[in-house]
């Protein structure tokens, strides 16, 4: 039974950290189109979240955190040609957000199967503590 308990602990992290990775994948989206507010500033700058793999001592099973979220640096800001706009250039060109709207909503729907998938895993792990209890009495 205590093996049952386990996976049910070790999805209720996996739940936890897809969780946050959906709420970081909201608020990209959320700033796809927030253009800089001046020439000089960045425009909103992509997150991602990387997971960390670590051992609960009290427990013995290995699970999955949230390590950091941090900002993705290595896409380009898109220009977008909007002279009226109040972060234009010289040249009337303002930065975008280096978040592509396509990718996100992939990333989100993979996010969500696997929070889907360890929520069967509790469902699954409680029905058969449910039928061993049966069994028991």
């Amino acid at each position: 039974m205590s093996d049952l308990f386990e996976a049910m602990t070790i999805s209720s992290y996996g739940m936890r950290a897809q969780g946050t990775r959906m709420r970081v994948i909201s608020e990209n989206m959320a700033n796809a189109n927030t253009a800089a507010p001046t020439p000089e500033e960045d425009p909103y700058t992509r997150k991602v979240v990387t997971f960390k793999n670590e051992l609960d001592r009290e427990i013995g099973v290995n699970k999955v955190q949230v390590d950091k979220v941090e900002q993705e640096t290595k896409e380009p800001y898109p220009l977008k040609f909007m002279p009226d706009h109040p972060g234009a250039n010289e040249q009337g060109y303002v930065r975008l957000p280096n978040v592509n709207p396509l990718i996100e909503a992939m990333d989100m729907r993979e996010a969500q199967r696997t929070y889907e998938a360890n929520l069967g895993m509790i469902e699954q792990s409680r029905t058969m503590m449910m039928q061993t209890i049966d069994l028991l009495r």
